[in-house]
């Protein structure tokens, strides 16, 4: 008897799972390939959608496998993703990646990637999609110096500061909001 009702309850359970919960994660439509996220039907909490969003997020971290994908960076893929399926238009989002400390090994072109890491960069084709939706990176002179990536190994469109701490001050001062994570 104890084992029907534990079939009848397995039954159930994935019933319930199957149709309570076959939603899935989707990427787009700004960033295609990268930053999927879960589509939130009739939120409690309202987004506006007539409100610009200006984020700056601290990439600082970076994976220990030279293969691996920088989620950190990914974070700006979702941002924008999420609030374009909420119905944000994209000139309302406003993103800026200050990048330093480990994560400078991310933005550097596959060529100097390959040199140091033996394989390509996995970061790249990501960046070059948030550059394409108008994110905009900044990439510490402090850490170029102190880790030894030179502007010259940087991809294209990266753009070089006096230090993160510079900024992510001026940044803040010009009303974007940090996302720390």
């Amino acid at each position: 008897m104890r084992s029907g009702i534990r079939c009848c309850y397995l039954f159930f359970l994935l019933i319930f799972c199957a149709f309570g919960f076959a939603q899935t994660k989707e990427a787009g439509p700004v960033i295609e390939d990268f930053g999927a996220v879960w589509m939130i039907d009739d939120p409690d909490y309202k987004t506006l959608l007539d409100q610009p969003l200006k984020v700056v997020f601290d990439i600082m971290n970076s994976p220990e496998s030279p293969e691996a994908l920088n989620t950190s960076i990914e974070t700006a893929a979702r941002f924008l993703n999420m609030h374009a399926q909420a119905g944000v238009p994209l000139e309302h989002l406003k993103v800026v990646l200050v990048v330093h400390n480990k994560a400078s090994k991310d933005i550097i072109t596959n060529t100097a990637y390959l040199k140091r890491y033996g394989v390509q960069n996995p970061n790249k084709k990501m960046i070059e999609a948030l550059f394409n939706a108008g994110a905009e990176i900044i990439f510490c002179g402090q850490s170029s110096f102190s880790r030894a990536f030179p502007r010259s190994e940087t991809i294209e469109g990266v753009q070089f500061g006096l230090s993160a701490m510079t900024a992510l001050i001026q940044l803040q001062n010009e009303g974007y909001r940090l996302i720390k994570f």
